[in-house]
């Protein structure tokens, strides 16, 4: 786990590479290196976290045995043994034992497209064909690792693991892309392949980019995808299984401890994040059984109880023998971290459980380098709200005439938040711990939101956007941003293939991946094995799922492990009180962010309307956390580009 950065092509140089990796130094502070070819040109430049082979036979740039190929690169191929000894086969001689040269040769000697297709990993690389004058720019296939390119000029591609590598290149274009910001507030985060600058985009998930030196100009080859969600279960699902509940699992369970045993591979100290629910619990328990306790497990708890997981994590550390490390943090932990975010995040990113997963990763690398985790079995396991009650209830919705969805719309707003919140806990007593509901005032306005929808997607939009109708709010914005759902597929798998395909890329993985390099953390998500992936797709909709829950086919796996009434709660998520500290302790901090005369200066917002939102929200009458929460990480990220930009 690294970061990288380069240039490639006519205005390529050393020195202006080496400042772009010194911006990585947290990504890899175990070492760093720079390579430079003048003659093709090209530069790349590399900060290391050492993981596996801590030699310097693992050092990157790397150079192949031929001296064609050179790569660096960031993430882990986890078959890399499997693959060394097939080369080995083949009378391949290696200088260390490190991930890097097995890929690095397994490309030399197959070629890159036979190659990337054979890696089980997640990585983001960099490869230059010394005798092409060619770069690739890779990403695995789920874009667990980040990587943003951007032209400076007509003869040069610049690349780099965050965009603050791309910043400091002198003539790099800081102008805002007007329709990725009003993507941004829609959703709470820069979809793919966009960035917040206009001249500044990603590689896509499972594809790589080419480029080529030329006499007139850089040749830039569209993008070459060698793997998708929607391709990958169109395949799976052409062949589907037809095996029983008991054989399901049985095979599941052999995939799950295979995608958990090569994770296990780390020459330096690991662990796991452990929250008690389902999916952490079962990488926690597979990790057991794969040999590898006692387990470091870590987790983090609130003083407040509707945000506290501690309790559950404790309950399944207990029962698994974990070697166990909990902290307890007081709002004033979580606020504390609040100035560090722009920095962290680098790109504005509006999901508030980055605070936690900022802390849970600061406390996991005062024990250990690496960490597993459950990221991934929502998406791929049918695990979220959403892709259980959404498509019973919007069937209920459409049925009714649309005046008395609008009328029942305009009724639940009589109510407040506040009230909505302390009317379901007075009730809570006299319900089943299952049913319920951590957060009502949230459903209700998710109810709302699907009984003002027109149609299944737009339901589905509306119950994951952030600020409905954001390009009226973004100044200049001409595009309306939505995510279109694959009519191919039931409205469950639609969802589980839009979130698989959007939210899991550029909000879950790009929030782990930030949290935990921001502390020099790696973390593996045995859960997003592409393998796995495709068995879940070959199996029917009802294996996973049923009218009440879903995840059916992980808690029967789990099952064999640890008793299920261990986890037997209602879904929590990771989340953190955004919306009693606007209205309390970051009042102050964010009313200077909101302020109507700012906002009108820096002219990207309209701002009598997030300021009518503020004055509703500290009121009390309304809960728009997650608008004002968008609004003030932009902000916030704008403010400290800017001032880095001024030093």
């Amino acid at each position: 786990m690294c970061g990288i950065a380069g240039a490639f092509g006519r205005n390529a140089t050393e020195g202006s590479v080496r400042n772009m990796t010194d911006t990585l130094k947290h990504r890899g502070p175990d070492g760093w290196g720079v390579w430079f070819d003048p003659e093709i040109p090209a530069a790349l430049g590399h900060r290391r976290l050492a993981i596996i082979d801590l030699s310097a036979c693992g050092s990157q740039p790397m150079v192949s045995h031929c001296g064609r190929w050179v790569i660096v690169f960031n993430g882990e191929i986890y078959n890399f043994r499997a693959l060394r000894a097939e080369l080995e086969g083949e009378g391949v001689q290696f200088r260390g034992h490190s991930d890097t040269e097995v890929m690095l040769e397994m490309i030399a000697r197959r070629g890159i497209e036979r190659a990337v297709t054979q890696l089980v990993g997640m990585f983001a690389f960099a490869l230059v064909d010394a005798a092409q004058r060619r770069l690739f720019l890779v990403r695995d296939r789920f874009g667990k690792k980040p990587l943003y390119y951007a032209l400076p000029d007509a003869h040069t591609v610049i690349f780099g693991s965050e965009l603050k590598s791309l910043r400091v290149y002198d003539g790099f274009d800081l102008r805002i892309d007007l329709n990725a910001l009003a993507g941004y507030l829609r959703y709470g985060y820069v979809s793919g392949p966009e960035s917040i600058y206009e001249r500044a985009r990603k590689v896509p998930a499972g594809a790589w980019i080419a480029f080529d030196v030329t006499d007139s100009a850089l040749r830039v080859h569209p993008a070459r995808v060698y793997w998708s969600p929607e391709d990958a279960a169109r395949k799976a699902a052409s062949d589907p299984l037809e095996l029983s509940h008991a054989e399901t699992v049985d095979q599941l369970d052999r995939h799950l401890r295979d995608a958990v045993s090569v994770r296990l591979e780390s020459d330096v100290p690991l662990g796991a994040f452990l929250s008690g629910g389902i999916d952490s619990s079962l990488v926690v328990a597979l990790m057991h059984a794969e040999g590898a306790a006692p387990v470091r497990t870590f987790t983090i708890g609130f003083d407040d109880a509707a945000y506290d997981e501690s309790t559950d994590a404790r309950r399944i550390a207990d029962a698994l023998g974990t070697q166990h490390t909990e902290r307890m943090l007081s709002p004033q932990d979580c606020l504390d971290i609040v100035p560090r975010l722009p920095f962290s995040y680098d790109e504005p990113f509006a999901d508030s459980s980055q605070i936690p997963t900022l802390l849970v990763s600061a406390l996991a690398r005062e024990h250990v380098t690496v960490a597993l985790s459950g990221d991934g079995g929502d998406e791929v396991f049918g695990g979220y709200n959403r892709h259980v009650h959404l498509p019973k209830l919007w069937d209920r919705v459409d049925a009714l005439p649309r005046p008395l969805r609008a009328g029942s719309a305009r009724l639940l707003e009589f109510l407040s938040p506040e009230v909505w919140d302390t009317l379901f806990a007075r009730l809570a007593p006299f319900i089943p711990r299952r049913w319920h509901v951590r957060t009502p005032a949230e459903k209700i306005q998710k109810l709302q939101a699907v009984l003002q929808s027109h149609g299944a997607a737009e339901a589905y939009d509306r119950v994951t956007a952030y600020w409905q109708g954001s390009e009226g709010v973004v100044r200049g914005a001409t595009v309306r941003k939505s995510r279109a759902l694959n009519g191919d597929w039931d409205f469950t798998q639609q969802m589980m293939l839009c979130d698989s395909v959007h939210y899991l890329v550029d909000d879950i993985l790009v929030k782990v991946d930030r949290a935990s390099m921001a502390y020099g953390l790696e973390v593996r998500a045995p859960l997003l094995d592409h393998r796995v992936f495709e068995f879940a797709w070959r199996l029917p909709r009802s294996a996973h799922m049923n009218g009440k829950q879903g995840k059916l086919l992980l808690r029967a796996v789990l099952s064999r492990y640890v008793d299920l009434a261990l986890v037997d709660r209602p879904k929590m998520g990771f989340a953190v009180p955004i919306d009693a500290w606007l209205r309390g302790p970051l009042r102050e901090w964010a009313e200077t962010l909101l302020a109507r005369e700012r906002i009108q200066k820096e002219g990207f917002f309209d701002g009598a309307l997030v300021q009518r939102k503020w004055k509703e929200h500290i009121a009390g009458s309304h809960n728009w956390r997650y608008e004002l929460w968008a609004v003030l990480m932009f902000q916030a990220w704008y403010e400290s580009t800017s001032q880095a930009m001024t030093e």
